[in-house]
């Protein structure tokens, strides 16, 4: 798809406020010709068009759904439906091993190293990526955005502060400092999602309110239970455009640390548990209700059944080895009491524990019920599959593929593509039963990834000559991306988890 000129009418509100009203007539013209424009580049009837939503969670492991059947004292029998109702992906993989990487590859559908969001330190988005709300809004669908956006500038913005703000002090530095013109063009209102309630704890940016209402773009304070919130804004838009298509993108900050459950959820789980994996499953009950609501609206709207439904997370578990049962109120501690069992590894990886996720997709007018693919899928798959089903002309760019062809039966083409990571000092590619890994300067694995033993066994001096040719290829992905950084030892963090789980290897 073409870069083009893009404006919601919160964008209008805000050029305004930066141009002066001597702009109000240019700029109704401008609208006025868009308007009469076809927003369209899709060739199917509007009724045909499916709804989509994507739900997104936060730090919550491959083990933490029911339907996964690794533990016991899980409960998530709403979101375990959708699988049931629709499929399971066994082998679905995000792209990067924490936030702002996974959600940029997310919003785009494009590998997010392309355009320069390699870790927590690069964002926000570029004003030239192009999201799937804007690709949304030009095929004249609704719209929205509710939860972590996390691609705004914050505090941890490295690159563009020194790039844009060179005079601020960044080890003091609070995002409050900047101008809110200058920070809401970041904000999801602006990058195609026409109606927006994006935050994080008690305070968000929004468009409309949980009782369905328009407001004029600005904070709202909310102190209801963060999880609660974000699916009764869910629910809200879906009140708000249950009769015409729409795109929802609904992400809950949880299970991700600071940890809050209410009484609620916490009674759910009684019996010896450690506190941080009781307040785990709380919150992602708290999800599992949010989702069960989302269905129920749907439902009531009779619109369920022509419903594309995505539930992933964006990265795996945090689990801060070995497991420490800190007091839920510890900052230092990062274990948020999800798991990730059966694989090795955690957030901040490239071993499956850190990418490999929860992966499920209901469509009951097009997707038969409890289909289960067992060939490895990315999250850049999901903005190819909605935008094609949508009856976008225009896939270019996207670096995903079309699942329904997988899901209906036919899943041999997942097979033969390749997956590529790049995060921190490491970097790897997935093709078939293969995946090759390189951490540091020398370390290398190969694991066969259709063996029990997953990642628990190198396969490196077997196969020496298939090791290569990954490498090569992984060097070739590598050449296509904006940062060109040459390979470095692992960073401390790197070497904290390469020492815990390869405990033999000698770490450079």
């Amino acid at each position: 798809m073409k870069s083009k000129l893009f404006m919601t009418r919160s964008s209008a509100w805000l050029w305004l406020r930066v141009t002066g009203p001597a702009s109000l007539a240019l700029l109704i013209f401008w609208l006025s010709a868009c308007a009469d424009q076809n927003p369209g580049s899709s060739d199917k009837g509007q009724a045909e068009r499916p709804n989509i939503i994507v739900i997104f969670t936060d730090d919550q492991g491959f083990a933490d759904l029911g339907i996964q059947a690794q533990r016991e004292d899980i409960q998530t029998p709403n979101i375990d439906n959708i699988a049931r109702q629709g499929a399971r992906m066994t082998q679905g993989y995000v792209t990067a091993p924490q936030c702002i990487p996974s959600r940029a590859a997310m919003i785009t559908g494009r590998y997010q190293q392309r355009f320069g969001m390699d870790d927590n330190n690069s964002n926000p988005l570029p004003s030239t990526a192009i999201t799937l709300g804007q690709r949304f809004t030009d095929l004249g669908y609704k719209t929205g955005m509710v939860g972590k956006w996390h691609l705004e500038v914050d505090r941890n913005s490295s690159q563009w502060l020194r790039q844009n703000h060179p005079e601020l002090d960044l080890p003091g530095f609070s995002v409050e400092q900047l101008p809110l013109l200058e920070r809401a063009q970041y904000f999801p209102n602006h990058r195609g999602y026409q109606d927006t309630y994006f935050g994080y704890r008690d305070q968000y940016w929004a468009t409309f309110d949980v009782d369905g209402q328009t407001r004029e773009e600005s904070f709202i304070q909310n102190d209801g239970y963060r999880i609660d919130v974000i699916s009764d804004a869910a629910v809200a838009f879906v009140e708000r455009h249950w009769q015409e298509p729409f795109y929802l993108h609904v992400a809950h900050f949880a299970p991700h640390v600071p940890l809050e459950a209410t009484q609620k959820y916490l009674d759910r789980f009684p019996g010896e548990l450690p506190n941080r994996r009781r307040y785990a499953l709380a919150m992602m009950s708290a999800i599992d209700d949010g989702v069960g609501r989302i269905m129920a609206a749907l439902t009531r709207h009779q619109i369920l059944e022509n419903t594309l439904i995505f539930f992933i997370s964006d990265n795996g578990a945090p689990l801060n080895m070995p497991l420490t049962d800190a007091p839920i109120d510890d900052p230092t501690e990062l274990w948020n009491g999800s798991l990730n069992t059966p694989f090795v590894g955690e957030k901040g990886m490239l071993t499956d524990g850190g990418i490999r996720v929860p992966y499920l997709v209901q469509w009951p007018a097009k997707i038969p019920k409890g289909v289960v693919i067992d060939k490895p899928v990315s999250v850049l798959d999901v903005g190819y599959t909605a935008l094609k089903a949508a009856g976008a002309k225009d896939l270019s760019g996207l670096d995903g593929v079309d699942l329904l062809p997988a899901l209906g039966g036919d899943a041999a083409y997942l097979e033969g593509r390749p997956l590529y990571w790049r995060f921190w000092q490491q970097s790897a590619i997935r093709l078939g039963r293969w995946k090759y890994l390189r951490a540091g300067l020398q370390q290398e694995y190969l694991f066969d990834m259709d063996s029990p033993a997953v990642e628990k066994q190198n396969m490196l001096e077997t196969y020496p000559q298939i090791a290569q040719k990954l490498a090569a290829e992984l060097s070739q992905w590598a050449a296509e991306l904006q940062r060109q950084d040459p390979p470095k030892m692992l960073n401390p963090q790197e070497q904290y988890f390469y020492r815990y789980y390869f405990p033999l290897d000698p770490i450079q």
